[in-house]
């Protein structure tokens, strides 16, 4: 059986998670108490479902237990994938404040910020089992299509996900390493580039002509393939590299381009483009 957990701050789109899986044939069970987990997937075993989703949130009392639950499910042959999802304090405050849903904490006599850092703090042993989006600045169609590549579902080796952002938004809560790409020269001061992004021919061309964008792209990559298979040996699923410049539109966006290009024969590359997918949502 193939089991995708999905579990994150209320308001992230773990919602927005169970509808993706439940499009793709997956079995859905949502805000299941973790104590239930083994009895649930013994029993969707039997009834014969080979791939299921479970949502499990932070009012669960035995989250405390689920590392182990996992593992137990993993020693008996389960495909156990965990995705984890969150969002900046003040995106969820905006999130309950214009759909005005009540946040599940609430109840306990919390303010709606109390019960959010209330929830962070439950869950955040949770956080690093598996893989990790920040939604904070995604669209609901975007952090569809993410999901959707994000788990990796059958691929049997890691993902290695470059992601491009700007500085200027804060640093993604999704990334495992974050590099800094700001003392590179900067297309933004051409005006013939300006309107135009990393992916953009004259922008590459640019950029490629320049040896410390050579050098720091090749430093990078000398990096990730002395660690890279070390990380993959701890049965990690997923690891995201962040490269972020000033506007997140050229230095950041080509350097995640290229790297992903020279990784993409050895792994299962991903790109993503914060402030691009922002702009094109």
């Amino acid at each position: 059986m193939q089991l995708v957990l999905v579990s994150g701050l209320s308001g992230s789109g773990k919602t927005i998670a169970l509808r993706v899986l439940e499009d793709g044939g997956y079995y859905c069970v949502d805000n299941l108490p973790a104590k239930l987990l083994m009895e649930t997937v013994d029993f969707l075993a039997e009834a014969g479902h080979d791939r299921a989703a479970v949502s499990i949130d932070a009012r669960s009392a035995s989250l405390p237990a689920l590392p182990e639950h996992i593992e137990q499910l993993k020693r008996r042959g389960v495909d156990v994938r965990v995705l984890y999802l969150e969002a900046s304090s003040s995106a969820l405050l905006r999130r309950f404040s214009e759909t005005r849903r009540r946040h599940p904490l609430t109840g306990q006599g919390l303010t709606l910020a109390e019960a959010i850092d209330k929830e962070r703090t439950l869950l955040a042993g949770i956080a690093d089992l598996g893989s990790r989006i920040d939604t904070s600045e995604l669209q609901p169609r975007v952090l569809q299509n993410w999901i959707r590549d994000q788990l990796g579902i059958g691929t049997g080796a890691m993902t290695l996900l470059f992601e491009s952002f700007s500085f200027r938004d804060g640093l993604p809560l999704d990334a495992d390493w974050v590099l800094d790409c700001r003392m590179l020269p900067n297309p933004h001061y051409d005006p013939q580039l300006r309107p135009l992004t990393g992916r953009d021919a004259p922008v590459v061309h640019y950029l490629k002509r320049d040896a410390h964008v050579r050098r720091y792209v090749d430093d990078v990559e000398a990096l990730l393939k002395r660690w890279l298979p070390e990380i993959a040996r701890e049965n990690r699923s997923h690891v995201t590299v962040a490269f972020g410049c000033t506007g997140g539109r050229h230095r950041s966006v080509f350097i995640a381009e290229e790297l992903a290009r020279r990784f993409g024969s050895d792994w299962r590359v991903l790109v993503r483009h914060r402030k691009l997918s922002q702009e094109s949502a």
